[in-house]
C-alpha cells in the first residue's frame, strides 16, 4: 500500500525500552531465578545474556572501522570473503602424495599441505611437487625432519621452473615451541631454534617474499581440550615469544608479522568459534602494535583454520560430517583465510577419496551455494557476535598479559602453568562428556545400536606422545574415546563368543513417563552396546515379571513416574529376585525421598539424568565380566 505522508515504515509500532523486556521476562519466570535460568555461563569464563540489543553496542570501539580497517576485527579483504580451499595430503608416501594433490586442485582445492618428513632431496621434491602449478597454488609443508632443507629444496625447485619468487604463496609448519608442548623438550634448543627461525626469515625475505616461515599451532591446545580464551590467549603468547625473540636478534616487527601464520582448531561452538577469530584478528594488531610497526600489512593476523580433532568420534562417524560442516562455517563467518575441513573418518584410518572429496566439497558449498565468500565480513553489527567478540577479546587479553607478567610463554611452559590450565579445562569436558552435560551424538547420546566397529579399533595413534620429558606435556586428546572404549570393549566380548548383555525395560503405569523413561534408559545403555528389550507397557506385575524373566537379561530397569514406584516396585523386586537373586535391578529416575525405601525393597541402582554415565557404564560391564 503506497505511504502518502511518508511516515516511517512501521511507526504503529512503538519501541520497547530494556526495562520493559525485562518487566515481562520476570513476569514469565514466575519467581524462578534469572540468573540461574537464562544467564549461559560459558566454560571461557564470561556470561552471556540471553539477548542483546543495540545498546549492548555502545562500549565496542572498533564497530565503527571498515574491513581492512584497524584493528582488523572486520577482516583485511574489503570486497569479498575469499579463503583459500586447502586439503592436507595426510601420507608421507611421495608419489601418492603428488596423485592426492593433483587430484584435490582438480577437484576444487587451491591450497595443499604436504607431509615432508620423507623429502630429503630435490628429486623428491620433484616428485612431489610434480604436475602442480606453483603460481597458482598455496603450497604448505608441515611435518618435516628439517624446515630448512624443507625450505631449500622447494626453492630449488621453483628456481628449476624459473618462477619468480614472488608468484609463490604458502607457508612451513616451523613451530619449535608447539614441538616443546607435544614432547615436553626442544628438538635441540631454544637457541638453535631461534637460529634456524632466522635463517628460515632471511631466506623467504629474500627469496619468496610471499611465503610464511613460522606456525603457531594454536589448534594443538584445544585438541588438548583447552577453553577458546586459553586457545587465543596461548596462540598470542607463542607468537609474542618469536617476536621478541627475533627483534633481540635485529628483525624488524615488519619483517617478521607479515611472515607467520595463526593456526586455529574449529569445534563446535558455532558462534563462539566464529567470535574466537575476530577476536583474534584484534588482539594480534593489538600486540603487534606494541612493537611499532611501519607498515600496516604487519597488523593483519593471517590465520588458518581446520576443524578440530578432539569432538570426532569412531562411532556413528558421519555425523562429523555435520560437525565439520559448521565448523567450516563458523571458520568461513569468522574470515579465515585459509581452511582445512579434515575428511569424516580421519581420526580412525587413512580417508579414502570418498571422505577426501566430501571435504573438500563442503567449502566448496560453502562458496558456490551459501555464498559466504561473496560479503566482507558477514557477522558484522549481529549484536550477541560482536559482544562475544569483546568477551573472549577482553579475557583472553587478560589472561595473555597473566603470562606476561609470570615471564612468558617459555617460562610458562617450563613451570608447568601452560599444561596444568590445559588440563583443568580437560578434566571439565571430560567430567561435561562423562555426565552427559556435553553431548555427542552417537557416542554419549542417541548411539546407533546396531553399529559394530571393532574392525576399525586400531585408531591412529599419532596423538599419544609417549615417553619421559624434561616439562609437562600437551596430551592431545578425543571426548568420546572413553566411550568408545567401552562399545569396543562389548563387541569385543561378543567376538569370543559370548552372549550380547541385555537391558529388560520394565514399562508399566504411566504412559507418558513409562515412554519417556524408557528412552532414557535406552539412550543410556545404548552407549556401552548392551542390547535393550523395550515393551509397550505391562498391566500387571506378574506379567511384566514372566516376561522379564524369559528374557534372560542380566539387567532390568522398571520405567514409570514416581507416583506408581511406590505401588509396584516393592512387589516387582520381590518377585524377580526370589526367582534370580543376581539380577540386577534398577530404577529410572531419582525419587529422593523414597530412594533408602527402594533401596531395602531390593533395588540396585538408579538412573537419571545426573548419573555419571560413563562411570555406571563401566561399573557394569565390569559386574559383568566384560571387562
Amino acid at each position: 500500500m503506497e505511504n502518502n505522508d511518508q511516515s516511517k515504515l512501521f511507526s504503529e509500532f512503538p519501541p520497547v525500552t530494556t526495562e520493559e523486556w525485562e518487566a515481562r521476562i520476570q513476569s514469565d519466570l514466575k519467581g524462578a531465578d534469572y540468573e540461574k535460568k537464562l544467564i549461559w555461563k560459558t566454560e571461557e569464563g564470561f556470561s552471556v545474556k540471553p539477548y542483546y540489543r543495540a545498546e549492548d553496542l555502545s562500549g565496542l570501539e572498533y564497530l565503527n572501522a571498515l574491513p581492512d580497517e584497524f584493528p582488523y576485527v572486520r577482516g583485511s579483504k574489503k570486497k569479498d570473503n575469499e579463503w583459500q580451499i586447502r586439503q592436507d595430503i595426510d601420507t608421507a608416501n611421495i608419489q601418492e602424495a603428488n596423485r592426492l594433490g593433483i587430484d584435490a586442485i582438480n577437484r576444487g582445492a587451491d591450497s595443499l599441505g604436504f607431509d615432508a618428513s620423507e623429502v630429503t632431496t630435490h628429486k623428491q621434491i620433484n616428485q612431489l611437487l610434480d604436475n602442480i602449478d606453483l603460481s597458482c597454488k598455496s603450497i604448505n609443508f608441515y611435518a618435516s625432519r628439517s624446515y630448512p632443507l624443507t625450505l631449500e629444496l622447494f626453492i630449488y625447485e621453483v628456481s628449476h621452473r624459473a618462477l619468480g619468487g614472488e608468484l609463490i604463496h604458502g607457508a612451513l609448519n616451523f613451530d619449535p615451541i608447539g614441538y616443546l608442548l607435544l614432547h615436553g623438550d626442544f628438538y635441540m634448543n631454544w637457541i638453535h631454534n631461534l637460529e634456524e627461525a632466522e635463517y628460515l626469515l632471511n631466506t623467504v625475505q629474500k627469496r619468496l617474499p610471499h611465503f610464511r616461515a613460522i606456525t603457531i599451532n594454536g589448534h594443538f591446545f584445544q585438541n588438548a581440550g583447552s577453553t577458546l580464551v586459553q586457545e587465543l590467549a596461548f596462540s598470542l603468547a607463542v607468537a609474542n615469544e618469536y617476536l621478541a625473540g627475533l627483534t633481540e636478534k635485529g628483525f624488524s616487527i615488519d619483517a617478521l608479522a607479515s611472515r607467520i601464520q595463526l593456526s586455529f582448531s574449529i569445534g563446535s561452538d558455532f558462534f563462539l568459534e566464529i567470535a574466537k577469530l575476530r577476536a583474534a584478528r584484534l588482539l594480534w594488531a593489538s600486540m603487534v602494535t606494541e612493537y611499532h610497526p611501519e607498515d600496516p600489512e604487519s597488523l593483519k593476523a593471517f590465520i588458518h583454520s581446520t576443524t578440530a580433532s578432539w569432538n570426532k568420534t569412531l562411532y556413528d562417524p558421519y555425523m562429523n560430517m555435520l560437525r565439520t560442516t559448521t565448523e567450516g562455517m563458523s571458520a568461513a563467518i569468522g574470515n579465515a583465510d585459509s581452511i582445512a575441513i579434515q575428511p569424516f573418518d580421519s581420526i580412525f584410518k587413512d580417508p579414502d577419496d570418498f571422505s577426501r572429496r566430501i571435504a573438500r566439497n563442503q567449502q566448496l558449498i560453502l562458496k558456490e551455494e551459501s555464498y559466504l565468500n561473496k560479503i566482507a565480513d558477514p557477522a558484522s553489527g549481529s549484536y550477541y557476535i560482536e559482544n562475544l567478540t569483546d568477551s573472549i577479546a577482553q579475557h583472553a587479553w587478560k589472561l595473555f598479559r597473566e603470562i606476561e607478567e609470570k615471564g612468558g610463554m617459555l617460562e610458562c611452559i617450563r613451570t608447568g602453568f601452560v599444561q596444568d590450565e590445559v588440563f583443568r579445562s580437560r578434566q571439565q569436558k571430560e567430567m561435561n562428556i562423562a555426565q552427559r552435560k556435553m553431548v555427542i551424538i552417537g557416542t554419549n547420546q542417541y548411539p546407533n545400536m546396531l553399529e559394530q566397529m571393532l574392525d576399525n579399533q586400531a585408531l591412529k595413534d599419532q596423538h599419544k606422545l609417549k615417553g619421559e620429558s624434561t616439562f609437562k606435556k600437551l596430551s592431545l586428546f578425543r571426548g568420546s574415546e572413553p566411550f568408545e572404549e567401552i562399545r569396543l570393549a562389548t563387541e569385543n566380548y561378543l567376538a569370543k563368543g559370548n552372549k550380547k548383555p541385555a537391558v529388560f525395560l520394565f514399562t508399566m503405569g504411566n504412559l507418558a513417563m513409562l515412554r519417556a523413561r524408557a528412552g532414557f534408559t535406552t539412550n543410556f545403555f545404548g552407549c556401552a552396546g548392551f542390547e535393550i528389550i523395550d515393551n509397550q507397557g505391562f498391566q500387571t506385575v506378574d506379567e511384566g515379571v514372566k516376561t522379564a524373566l524369559d528374557s534372560k537379561a542380566e539387567i532390568v530397569v522398571i520405567c514409570s513416574s514416581d507416583e506408581e514406584y511406590s505401588l509396584i516396585v516393592p512387589e516387582i523386586c520381590t518377585k524377580l529376585k526370589s526367582h534370580r537373586p543376581s539380577l540386577k535391578i534398577l530404577l529410572a529416575g531419582y525419587p529422593k525421598d523414597q530412594i533408602d525405601i527402594y533401596k531395602a525393597a531390593g533395588i540396585d541402582d538408579f538412573i537419571h539424568i545426573r548419573s555419571n554415565l560413563l562411570g555406571t557404564l563401566k561399573e557394569y560391564q565390569q559386574k559383568l565380566g566384560i571387562i
